[in-house]
């Protein structure tokens, strides 16, 4: 298996078929979906044709860039993590993440986090990076303000705000 980050406690890596049913499963657990409802997939032949375009992305190191988090102890798929570009803006991306409830809590968002982001400075030449947060999801706002995202603004009337409750927004500016 080839990695392509490695922490501490975490490897991230290309999605590959085999993951499929435990990716379908992660976005279908009801914390996750309260919080990212429009990135669920409906079956897993959805989740495997969105680990085909993801892969594909990796291989072609290209945005969005998505990957696969891992757990080290057990090699046990625990979330995702990746980077799109910005519509219209050079050098400007939206990160996310998204563990699995069973490993929440536990620090590895902010792991999660601060390694993305250092690897999306060195490696795609992003200067400023972008993290939309529902209103409510206050683990969220505490990961985004450990690794050095400040708040900036609210969205309201975003596609991707079912609620309509409006979307916090934070950057962080890289070197």
């Amino acid at each position: 298996m080839k990695y392509i980050l490695e922490t501490e406690r975490l490897r991230f890596r290309k999605f590959e078929l085999s993951d499929a049913e435990e990716l379908y499963k992660h976005h279908q657990e009801p914390e996750l979906m309260k919080w990212i409802p429009n990135e669920s997939y409906q079956d897993i032949a959805e989740a495997k044709d969105a680990i085909k375009f993801y892969a594909d992305c990796v291989d072609k190191n290209q945005l969005p860039f998505v990957l696969a988090i891992e757990l080290k102890e057990n090699g046990k798929l625990i979330g995702d993590t990746g980077i799109n570009q910005v519509e219209g803006k050079q050098g400007e991306a939206e990160i996310g993440y998204s563990i699995c409830g069973t490993y929440q809590g536990k620090g590895l968002a902010t792991e999660t986090l601060k390694t993305i982001t250092n690897f999306i400075s060195n490696h795609f030449g992003v200067k400023i990076l972008y993290g939309r947060i529902m209103h409510g999801n206050i683990a969220s706002v505490k990961v985004m303000k450990k690794c050095g995202y400040n708040y900036i603004d609210e969205e309201f009337g975003a596609e991707d705000d079912p609620y309509g409750k409006g979307m916090l927004i934070y950057k962080h500016e890289l070197d």
